[in-house]
């Protein structure tokens, strides 16, 4: 298993996958986040191989926010995708946090890589305080079922926000919303990685 193209981190789970999950990071993040480590923890677990990654954009500078051209990142997306498909035979899931989880949703809109489940984290669904500069025209191309996991104190999205755009998906959706939090999805009462990942698995089933 080579992921050192990908600058990726591989959580094994103890028996052989039952597929394989491949998540990266949100703008000015990383792989180390700890919000991925937790989420790619939880899917080892349930028996899964969880891979996080770098973007193309952190590979090259190890601090800072997106820099390039975010076609160049959805490169890198549909690279970590294609090389994670052969990892382990069974369903792949695909998705991040954030910045990283948009991208994703427009590589899967587009048809450039095939996935089964998207799972994305705090979806920015419009820039902090701008609502009318939403980021959901792809939405619609979308056809395979996508969880969005989402604070209910994000201010890139409120609830109502975020239903609206899962509407907007034509494949079954399911919204983990996660009282209190905000972008960055902390919560001290709920268990964040165990509830995005059981509401995926419903989805996949």
């Amino acid at each position: 298993m080579n992921l050192k193209q990908i600058a990726g981190v591989a959580h094994r789970p103890e028996s052989i996958p039952a597929g394989v999950v491949v998540l990266t990071h949100g703008a000015g993040g990383n792989r180390d986040s700890p919000l991925l480590q937790q989420i790619c923890d939880e899917w080892a677990r349930r028996g899964f191989l969880a891979v996080r990654y770098n973007l193309p954009y952190r590979r090259r500078r190890t601090t800072g926010p997106p820099s390039g051209s975010a076609a160049g990142d959805r490169a890198g997306i549909v690279e970590a995708i294609t090389l994670c498909r052969g990892l382990a035979d069974g369903p792949l899931i695909a998705g991040g946090h954030s910045y990283g989880g948009r991208l994703t949703s427009m590589v899967v809109a587009a048809g450039e890589a095939q996935v089964d489940v998207l799972t994305l984290f705090s979806y920015p669904v419009h820039p902090p305080g701008k609502p009318e500069r939403p980021r959901t025209d792809h939405l619609p191309d979308i056809t395979v079922p996508t969880v969005f996991t989402h604070g209910t104190s994000d201010p890139f999205g409120t609830p109502a926000e975020v239903r609206d755009a899962a509407a907007m998906i034509s494949a079954p959706t399911e919204i983990v919303e996660i009282a209190g939090a905000r972008h960055d999805l902390r919560s001290k009462t709920l268990d964040v990685p165990a509830l995005a990942v059981s509401a995926t698995l419903r989805l996949l089933r």
